[in-house]
């Protein structure tokens, strides 16, 4: 146990700090502080030093330089068990300190700011501050570092039932978390500024930076029951702030490993659609999908692509689920269901099924994909690439009509989500047959239309990258098929185009490939 006499605080977020000096000063501890801190512990009648009595200097430069001083960093770092340093304290007039109350300039919630100016953005740079609690923790064996404010009341608890003192656990918990906070202090002001140019200026927008250093650090959120299969472990890592990791679950069991990562394909479709729409994921392959006016339209539609592999998915809608929407849903078997909502009648029908998870979650654009390897990370910008329809280049004697030219739009939007080789049929709004995740182009185009519930005649069909022979493009128009969209690029386009016109085929290119491994 290590006895605490004398406290420095200097805290940004006052929250909770009155009180915790009040029960610090109650045991007879020294309160050294710094400016605004300072002023607030007099203002409630609490005996406090300034720092600058402390070192004999004022503070200066606008407040930029307070403790960065050796009365300060002596008093902290000096090894209690270490006669030179306990020698060099009294040589030099030096007091010891034995707790570091600080928490950091506000930077993160500076720079979340779009307004926030550059200038602004380095003077919230702290300086002392971090000096201060890496120095503490440094030495934690005899100095106690605090840096969050929901530790004040336990703390002083066991201040009060052990006369003052402090466990040597304690300093070591308290010290840990604060190097954590260090970390992440720093890693944001990386964050903030690698976007920067040494001016200030932003730099474009449609140029993401790969970083240099990939740091990944995120907070335990939850430990899974297990991975993909029941002899694996696994754990969900987040800062809980956005996509399917950052969602509210409404009600249901708990989420798998498997449940998450489908339902994150599934947002990942769903975020292609402005109008009301609807996508159903079976291991991270749309087995429906479609748009409509209404969300339960959409769903009905969505539904009919594939009744059968429906059964035992998650789905995702792009708006607030309503009691229509509901009451179909509610007739399935589903695992998951996300959308931005859900209204009071919706959420009563959904949750008379008492293991069925409901998530609220917003849609937001991570930026980019990362992924593991065996030895390392994989890490790309996401494939957000917009192709308008007006970029589309028809190749064929035939142009689509307005009819398949929708559907066309459509199709190109829902295949980029498919797992390659991908061929997709559709309608107007809807999934009609998903070929996914073959080894060839034509076995995909087969095994779309294999799958297929809904008449295939008049349908049209996608692919996410070109065919490489002609094979492909004759499968889809044997089974009805009557346009067809994809990249292009391939060295026999020329022979592709060819059979197209002698399949009476629209056929239109995007030059854009949508692989997904």
């Amino acid at each position: 146990m290590s006895s605490i006499r004398r406290a420095l605080l200097s805290v940004t977020d006052k929250s909770g700090l009155v009180d915790f000096a009040k029960r610090l000063a109650g045991r007879g501890i020294e309160l050294i502080s710094t400016g605004g801190t300072a002023r607030l512990l007099r203002e409630v009648g609490l005996p406090v030093r300034n720092v600058s009595e402390v070192t004999g200097f004022p503070e200066i430069l606008d407040g930029r330089v307070k403790t960065l001083h050796p009365r300060i960093a002596g008093g902290i770092l000096a090894r209690r068990s270490n006669p030179n340093h306990m020698s060099a304290l009294v040589e030099h007039d030096i007091a010891a300190i034995d707790m570091v109350v600080v928490n950091l300039y506000a930077f993160e919630k500076t720079a979340a700011r779009e307004c926030a100016a550059f200038d602004e953005l380095i003077e919230n740079i702290d300086i002392g501050g971090p000096s201060l609690i890496r120095a503490a923790a440094k030495n934690f064996r005899d100095v106690a570092v605090v840096t969050d404010s929901s530790d004040y009341d336990w703390l002083a608890d066991e201040l009060e039932a052990n006369d003052g003192a402090l466990a040597d656990e304690t300093h070591w918990r308290l010290a840990r978390t604060a190097f954590e906070v260090t970390a992440a202090y720093d890693r944001a002001i990386v964050a903030a500024l690698v976007r920067r140019t040494p001016a200030g200026e932003t730099l474009a927008a449609d140029e993401p930076q790969l970083p240099a250093l990939l740091d990944i650090r995120l907070p335990l959120r939850k430990t899974l029951r297990y991975g993909e299969n029941p002899h694996q472990r696994a754990a969900l890592y987040s800062d809980g702030k956005t996509g399917i990791a950052g969602a509210r679950q409404l009600h249901g069991k708990e989420l798998s490993y498997n449940n998450l990562v489908d339902l994150d394909a599934c947002l990942q479709l769903i975020r292609e659609f402005d109008e009301p729409a609807v996508a159903i994921v079976k291991h991270t392959n749309p087995c429906g999908c479609a748009q409509d006016d209404s969300p339960a339209e959409a769903y009905r539609k969505a539904l009919a692509c594939d009744p059968v592999s429906a059964f035992g998915s998650v789905i995702a809608v792009n708006r607030e689920i309503d009691a229509d929407t509901a009451t179909e849903m509610a007739k399935l078997f589903i695992e998951a269901v996300a959308a931005p909502g859900y209204s009071a009648e919706a959420q009563a029908i959904l949750t008379k099924k008492k293991n069925l998870r409901l998530l609220d979650v917003d849609s937001s654009s991570p930026g980019f994909l990362l992924r593991s390897v065996s030895g390392g990370y994989l890490l790309q910008s996401e494939d957000s690439r917009e192709t308008s329809p007006e970029s589309f280049r028809v190749v064929t004697e035939r142009s689509p009509g307005a009819s398949e030219r929708r559907a066309l739009e459509f199709a190109w939007k829902v295949v980029k989500h498919i797992k390659s080789n991908a061929v997709l049929y559709a309608r107007e709004g809807q999934t009609v047959g998903v070929g996914a995740g073959q080894m060839s182009r034509v076995d995909a185009a087969c095994v779309g239309a294999a799958k297929a519930v809904l008449p295939l005649q008049g349908a049209v069909a996608a692919s996410d990258a070109f065919f490489p022979f002609a094979d492909g493009l004759e499968e889809i128009a044997r089974h009805g098929a009557t346009a067809v969209i994809q990249p292009g690029g391939s060295k026999r386009d020329g022979e592709v185009i060819a059979a197209a016109d002698r399949l009476s085929l629209a056929m239109v290119f995007t030059g854009v490939r949508h692989f997904r491994h």
